[in-house]
């Protein structure tokens, strides 16, 4: 610990200078001391040096995408049946090349490759692509790692006393305005409101909807019997209602109201209701549903509101914010942020269950986006549909690391 003399900042200008003296001042007495005695100044030398390194500020790293780091660096790399992964990347070249002219050429070198074995994808990746590890705030190298997945509820196209809560579609007064048309600086953020005269307001949030500031009923897709169900619909972002004659609707992500997301396992943990390692999808739904009284106001606390379109019956899977189907367990949303959408990225975590500790690593792609995905090392796993993608999705919430696969840069001669 440094000792601070009086009147000065040993870290700052005057204190360093201090130091720097009183390092020449020990010198020179070093070099005058008679018969070349020194068995003093090295304790002292040492000591004032320690003090200036200490003194030297290293500033922190940046979150996102770091330095590039050897294919041996990504854990189990060689042990993933990358052949798997394949129809994602395929998936990303239908929309990257447009974004990022670096995938052009691996797009097209992809498609002479329709279905290749794993050795053969896995060399595809490691002469088209460079890993990068990603890291998090102050250089953390891991963060959140959690999962989504398809739900299903229970449903009906008409209103009963049993289906009495709407599945709303995108309402014909929600507005939304590109700011970055307006102002330049303001690229990529977008404005959600509502008209009213000629002005534009914020739209409606969660509670105002829920007291009966709601689109009117031509804007309901279906109507379903659980509004707990119907709020998880939502966090999810896509998932299938069975009707009672046994059809199953196929509803996904159209648009949002403009309010901000806001976990409810967060107002529940910090009423006290749970703890934040109890605060898990199956802990959270045990507790609206134990609560009734007060799960009304619990849900409320998040302001914002989705709105869904209905699938095509042939349409594959849930589509994502890449405007592409997702894989399970092969696509993950991201904070676009920091992780170009479509990127490869190289994950490595593990599943909750018994064996906690064992490795889940694979090859993903970053295709979907989400309100509660903010950060550098921060991925939301998508799992598909049954009861298994639904055990783990909600309890997820692990450690993980990231790694992403960005185009390598041609060489030039």
């Amino acid at each position: 610990m440094n000792r601070v003399i009086p009147g000065f900042n040993l870290c700052g200008a005057t204190g360093v200078d201090v130091l720097d003296n009183q390092a020449m001042l020990a010198t020179r007495n070093f070099i005058l001391t008679p018969g070349g005695k020194n068995t003093s100044i090295g304790p002292v030398l040492l000591g004032l040096v320690w003090l200036l390194a200490s003194c030297v500020s290293v500033p922190p790293r940046e979150p996102g995408i770091g330095p590039a780091v050897s294919w041996a660096a990504l854990p189990g790399w060689q042990n993933d049946r990358l052949s798997q992964a394949w129809p994602a990347l395929l998936s990303s070249c239908r929309k990257v090349p447009a974004r990022d002219a670096r995938w052009q050429d691996v797009c097209s070198d992809a498609a002479l490759f329709p279905d290749p074995d794993n050795e053969t994808a896995r060399a595809f990746f490691e002469t088209r692509f460079v890993a990068h590890e990603v890291s998090g705030s102050n250089g953390a190298a891991d963060g959140l790692i959690t999962g989504y997945y398809e739900p299903l509820l229970q449903g009906s196209l008409v209103k009963t006393g049993r289906f009495r809560y709407p599945v709303y579609g995108k309402p014909d007064d929600l507005v939304t305005v590109d700011l970055g048309g307006l102002y330049p600086e303001l690229r990529g953020k977008r404005f959600r409101g509502r008209l009213t005269g000629d002005r534009v307001v914020p739209y409606f949030s969660r509670a105002e909807i829920s007291n009966g500031k709601r689109p009117p009923d031509t804007a309901v897709i279906a109507w379903v019997d659980d509004p707990v169900a119907l709020f998880f619909l939502e966090i999810q972002g896509s998932g299938r209602i069975r009707l009672p004659d046994g059809r199953m609707l196929h509803v996904g992500y159209a648009d949002q109201n403009g309010h901000p997301y806001v976990p409810i396992g967060r107002t529940l943990v910090e009423s006290g209701a749970l703890t934040l390692e109890e605060a898990t999808m199956p802990a959270i739904r045990a507790w609206l549903s134990a609560n009734p009284d007060k799960a009304g106001e619990v849900l409320n606390s998040n302001p914002s509101y989705v709105f869904f379109r209905q699938r095509e019956p042939g349409e594959a899977g849930p589509v994502g914010a890449l405007n592409v189907p997702l894989l399970p367990e092969r696509s993950i949303a991201v904070d676009p942020n920091f992780i170009p959408l479509g990127s490869p990225v190289w994950f490595d975590t593990t599943l909750p269950g018994a064996d906690k500790t064992k490795p889940y690593r694979r090859l993903v792609f970053a295709q979907d986006t989400g309100g509660a995905i903010r950060g550098a090392v921060r991925a939301d796993l998508f799992l598909g549909f049954g009861e298994y993608a639904e055990r783990v999705a909600g309890a997820m919430r692990q450690r993980g690391k990231l790694y992403v696969l960005l185009p390598r840069q041609p060489t030039l001669y």
